[in-house]
């Protein structure tokens, strides 16, 4: 039996959809890829870099000095 115009209709709005759809995904996808993501430290690292800062900011202050990157 064949199918109307209707019917032809939707099937076509429905394929475009799910078409825009996988775009979308895809490109959503690739960004996330792209996108970097900045340097992942284990704890330990992370640990170790925020001691030497800490004592760096300690002598600084013990001394008189001001940091190199004042906050304002």
């Amino acid at each position: 039996m064949p199918r109307g115009r209707s019917t032809f209709t939707k099937r076509q709005k429905e394929q475009a959809r799910q078409q825009k759809q996988r775009d979308k995904n895809e490109r959503k996808t690739q960004r996330k890829d792209e996108k970097p993501g900045g340097v992942v430290l284990d704890e330990a690292e992370e640990l170790r870099q925020m001691r030497e800062h800490a004592a760096e900011q300690a002598h600084c202050s013990a001394s008189g000095l001001r940091t190199m990157n004042p906050v304002l």
